[in-house]
């Protein structure tokens, strides 16, 4: 995934985006292993449904969990598949040579 800074694609930057929320990093290491039922992350993370719904919004925007519908409540799952392209791009950089010297600015 070769990128230049003005190309970096929207859905990275919204994965980063939903990542530096100390909240949204909580409910992905609950979600790690199973999925779970909104009432069971209100529980667990002592928050109220209406400021967990905000971040679950931000995570679903990022497409970094997924959310099904079981009569009236909502499970939520990682998609690992996002996970994944965020992990190939910060690989990208491991990939990088030596850094080259800025070139001297003319005045």
């Amino acid at each position: 995934m070769q990128s230049t800074p003005a190309t970096v694609p929207d859905i990275i930057v919204s994965g980063f985006h939903a990542l530096s929320e100390p909240l949204r990093v909580r409910v992905l290491q609950l979600l790690k292993n199973r999925e779970i039922c909104v009432c069971d992350l209100c529980d667990v993370l002592d928050v109220s449904q209406s400021k967990l719904s905000f971040h679950l919004k931000t995570l679903k925007e990022a497409n970094l969990v997924c959310a099904r519908q079981e009569g009236r409540w909502i499970y939520y799952s990682l998609n690992k598949y996002q996970f994944e392209l965020l992990q190939q791009y910060l690989a990208d950089f491991s990939k990088c040579s030596s850094i080259l010297p800025a070139s001297c600015c003319e005045e």
